[in-house]
């Protein structure tokens, strides 16, 4: 019977003259520009603008990528401070990023320039969500170059095969592991499918879409850091370090959707103040147009198009007819 598996790329990094370029800084690259695709068009569909999403994403994105490294580094101590440690802090391109910390310092910097900007922060991160799910399915293909971070040994037929010279201690004997890199890149794209089905279905809004997010991707990492072999401190007994962050997250995500469910109901009505802006100059510049009797008629009118939030069902203003 012939054995099946997948087998891991022969290479890692190619060189163009004195540059080398790693594979896996690729993926990453390329998981970030299809989140910045799919969030910008989320985000101009909320009706929020180019340039404040360009803004804000430009700040989030190197400090997020700052904070994947210090997480990293702050949960393997050792490799970069203890006895006989041969690697660099400071050295990011010899690997070593942590997801948790990207998305924790990404957020903290999206935030204070959100609101330094008055853009609606909870709006924003909604329209990123399904993009970021997307943008990590893609980065995860960087451990599979890599030969890194696989689970457990194992002869099903989609087996990951990995090269002797990368098999973690103690399973040098086996040949085939566990593709965690696959099983969580699957489950971030049935992420990001869930997450837009979920805004239309259920028209969701003020954060709702993101703390989606945060419960499902906790509650699908806690498997496969379950399944992974390369080391992490234990806690709670059997239970490893990054697992239990990843039910914690999880726990976190769930919370925060129902808190939101019943206090945050709706949608916003407004997320960009540079749209209303634009809006309001193009409405000044256009109205001349039309004759200075329709723009003193059309100033006149009530607006009976003024957006409401979803969980205000007032009556809008009508428009009246002044009696002589």
């Amino acid at each position: 019977m012939i054995a099946l598996f997948i087998p891991s790329p022969s290479i890692s990094s190619f060189s163009i003259g004195p540059l080398t370029i790693h594979i896996y800084a690729l993926c990453l690259i390329t998981g970030i520009i299809a989140a910045w695709i799919i969030g910008v068009k989320r985000w101009q569909a909320r009706g929020g603008t180019t340039e404040s999403f360009e803004t804000i994403l430009l700040w989030a994105i190197p400090i997020g990528i700052l904070g994947a490294r210090f997480y990293h580094v702050m949960t393997h101590l050792g490799d970069y401070f203890g006895p006989g440690a041969d690697q660099h802090w400071w050295a990011i391109w010899e690997g070593g990023i942590a997801i948790y910390g990207a998305i924790g310092f990404g957020a903290l910097a999206a935030f204070i320039t959100a609101r330094r900007h008055g853009v609606a922060f909870a709006a924003l991160a909604d329209s990123l969500a399904p993009g970021i799910a997307v943008g990590q399915a893609l980065g995860r293909f960087g451990n599979w170059f890599n030969q890194e971070l696989y689970g457990l040994p194992t002869d099903l037929p989609w087996g990951l095969e990995i090269d002797p010279a990368h098999r973690v201690p103690g399973y040098e004997q086996y040949a085939t592991f566990h593709p965690t890199f696959a099983y969580e890149s699957l489950w971030n794209l049935l992420v990001a499918g869930v997450l837009v089905w979920a805004d239309r279905r259920f028209t969701l809004g003020r954060g709702k879409v993101f703390a989606l997010y945060i419960a499902l991707y906790g509650f699908g990492r806690t498997f496969t850091e379950s399944l992974r072999t390369d080391y992490s401190y234990d806690v709670f007994g059997p239970i490893r370090f990054n697992a239990a962050v990843a039910m914690l997250i999880c726990l976190a995500g769930v919370i925060l959707l129902l808190w939101l469910v019943r206090f945050r109901p709706g949608r916003e009505s407004s997320v960009d103040p540079a749209k209303l802006v634009a809006e309001a100059t193009n409405s000044v510049v256009e109205a001349p147009a039309g004759g200075a009797s329709e723009a003193t008629e059309a100033s006149s009118e009530p607006e009976d198009d003024v957006a409401v939030d979803q969980d205000d069902p007032g009556p809008k203003s009508g428009s009246t007819t002044a009696e002589p």
